[in-house]
Parts: C-alpha cells; sequence; structure tokens
C-alpha cells in the first residue's frame, strides 16, 4: 500500500471505469506478482472470512446493522484479494482482527456527515470499512496502481456502495491539482493506512483537506517518534500539532493508533529563487 506505484490517470465518480487495462474479473489469472496461497500452498477460502466468535461483539458495536456487508467484504479481501495479490495469504485468517476492526475504530475520529479521501488505498484499507461503518460518509478512495483500483471499482459495485464511494486513479498530488477532465479533490478528512513517514504523508496529504480539515494517519509503535522527529515538516506544510490517539479502547485489543493533524494554513508550493542579475542585465549562474 504504498504511494510509489506507478500512475496512470485518473478515474472518478461511483462505478468509474479507470484508462488503461480493463478490470480483472473473477476468475482472471493472478497478475505476476500475485500470491500464489499460503505458505502451505492453499489459496484461501471464504471460510477464512468467517468471524471469530470472540470478535462478534466488536464487529457488532463497530458496523451494527451492516455486519453482513462488512463480512461480504471480508470474503472478497480473502479470496480475490488474495489471488489478486491485494493482501498476503497469511493475513486471511486474521483479517477481522488485523484489518477490519483495525480500521473501523477509527470512525470515532470522524464527524458526522464528513467527505473522507483515502490516500493509497490499496485494497479499500480503511476506506471501504469506513463506507460500510458510516453510510453517512462520503468516501473518494485514491490509488494510483491500476490492478487496485480495478478490485476496488468491482469491490464497490458488489457491495453496493457506489452511492457513497467512488475511485479516483493517481497520486494524492494529482488528486489535489486535479487531472484531464477531474477538477481538484478536497475533503474534511484525509486518512492513510501504511503509506509512508509522517512528513512525506502530510507533504501528500495536508493539501487534500478542506482548511480546519484533518489528516488521520493509522500508525503503530513508531507514532509517537514519528511525531517527534517530523513535527517541525508537518508545521511548515501548514499542519498543527500532531495529535496521537488510540482509537476503539474497551472494544478492540489493541486499540488502533493514529496520528491527527489539523491543516491550520495553506501553504502554496515553494518556488525555486530566481536567479541574480548582473549588471548587464543578463542572469549570472552560479
Amino acid at each position: 500500500m504504498t504511494h510509489d506505484d506507478t500512475a496512470a490517470g485518473a478515474a472518478a465518480g461511483p462505478g468509474g471505469t479507470p484508462p488503461g487495462p480493463s478490470p480483472a474479473r473473477p476468475g482472471s489469472p493472478a497478475p505476476a506478482d500475485a500470491a500464489p496461497g499460503t505458505a502451505e500452498g492453499r489459496v484461501p477460502s471464504p471460510a477464512d472470512a468467517v468471524l471469530p466468535p470472540e470478535l462478534a461483539g466488536a464487529a457488532r458495536t463497530l458496523f451494527g446493522e451492516r455486519i453482513d456487508l462488512a463480512a461480504a467484504y471480508a470474503e472478497l479481501l480473502v479470496t480475490d484479494g488474495v489471488v489478486r495479490g491485494l493482501i498476503g495469504p497469511r493475513e486471511a485468517p486474521r483479517i477481522w482482527e488485523r484489518h477490519l476492526l483495525n480500521c473501523a475504530v477509527v470512525a470515532e475520529r470522524i464527524p458526522e456527515g464528513a467527505t473522507v479521501l483515502d490516500v493509497g488505498s490499496g485494497a479499500g484499507l480503511p476506506g471501504v470499512v469506513l463506507a460500510i461503518a458510516r453510510p453517512d460518509l462520503t468516501v473518494t478512495l485514491i490509488e494510483p496502481l491500476a490492478r487496485r483500483t480495478s478490485f476496488l471499482i468491482e469491490a464497490v459495485q458488489q457491495l453496493g456502495l457506489a452511492k457513497t464511494v467512488r475511485v479516483f486513479r493517481g497520486r494524492a498530488e494529482e488528486a489535489a491539482t486535479g487531472s484531464t477532465g477531474i477538477g481538484p479533490l478536497s475533503g474534511d478528512v484525509v486518512t492513510a493506512r501504511a503509506v509512508a513517514p509522517l512528513d512525506r504523508l502530510s507533504t501528500w496529504c495536508l493539501p487534500l483537506a478542506v482548511p480546519g480539515g484533518r489528516l488521520i494517519a493509522l500508525k503503530g509503535s513508531s507514532a509517537a517518534d514519528e511525531i517527534a522527529e517530523h513535527a517541525e515538516t508537518v508545521a511548515r506544510l501548514g499542519g498543527g500539532e500532531p495529535e496521537m490517539h488510540r482509537c476503539g479502547e474497551g472494544v478492540i485489543d489493541p486499540p488502533t493508533t493514529v496520528v491527527e493533524i489539523v491543516r491550520e494554513r495553506v501553504v502554496g508550493p515553494v518556488r525555486p529563487k530566481a536567479p541574480k542579475r548582473s549588471r548587464g542585465g543578463r542572469s549570472r549562474r552560479r
């Protein structure tokens, strides 16, 4: 789920089809880098997506009446998602604990009716999960890689989320400035999971947040160190002081750690200094 994948245009709108190769369909040959199966050589089956009994209470708390929709997405991840190389096969047995519930608790940091941009969405984490848990949200999944956007478009259609979720194929920088036929995107909340360190993440994500909006980055044990290391860079980019929060306390164990940054100021792009001119009017090169 990295930001450095090769971009190839953009697609916007519910159920939109991105330019480039046609979306892969269920049953299509797996990509060359797709995982062939688990360590035992077995491709995960839908049974791997079954909600463990010990997690049922947390899942019902987070997804409510849409828990069946969450289960359908879990099945997509452990079957088609694994075959197409979007989810590692070893993640299948823990898809609820490490992925769905881990992402769903972040909804507590998002205001009602917010517009959410999910940068480096990959297989839809956390963007699709948030859209399932919070039908009041409008979510845009931003992803540059063609095979991932193909999966996302199919998932949105199959899960019936097309009214509230759209897919943008391109980089965060392209989403912020706009691309052919598509204006600049912005949102109340920008999310990212396992994308990049906080300095680079802020460079890409803060321009996508409206003034007063927030970047919510899902982080692990490195969160406090990243805040200490990159707080000055965040400030130069117009962000407020990064705050660390733990989401889902009392619901999941361990809770999810997020770093939250408010976009306090709009900072324009840094322009290179103009070369000094000599007395004769010609530029002097150093």
